[in-house]
């Protein structure tokens, strides 16, 4: 069975980012989804409002999944998305996850733009799937 390591927060939900993963199902019937959101460092928010705000996205996504039938588990992560993903494939180990799917904003909208190199350069052996939302869910 794949497991894919999909890490996103505020383009999680788009139609990018769902299309893809309704694909690696089709492809894949029995592929299962690890949704990983790091915390988004709010300007003038307060630590549990980051870490909830982050648990609703969390909630948002898995709940969608399961409407569309697939499997999935998912955790709130540092704010720093290449030290979250390091830290669940440090837990799970190099080889559980067939891939990474990872959802940003456009470039010049994204402050992830720069994570799909990091990650590529951390975890040379494991694909990457970097999808780029048109629209952000949310841009707070």
């Amino acid at each position: 069975m794949r497991h894919y390591l999909v890490v996103g927060h505020r383009t999680l939900g788009g139609a990018h980012l769902l299309e893809h993963l309704h694909q690696l199902r089709t492809t894949d019937p029995y592929c299962r989804f690890h949704v990983l959101v790091p915390e988004h460092l709010g300007v003038g928010w307060a630590e549990h409002e980051i870490r909830a705000e982050a648990q609703v996205r969390l909630e948002e996504m898995l709940d969608r999944l399961a409407s569309m039938g697939m499997g999935a588990t998912g955790e709130v992560g540092a704010s720093d998305p290449l030290q979250a993903i390091a830290r669940v494939i440090a837990r799970s180990g190099t080889d559980h996850f067939a891939a990474i799917v990872l959802s940003t904003l456009p470039q010049g909208l994204s402050q992830w733009w720069d994570v799909p190199s990091a990650v590529r350069a951390a975890f040379p052996d494991l694909p990457l799937r970097h999808l780029v939302a048109e629209v952000a869910a949310s841009t707070r």
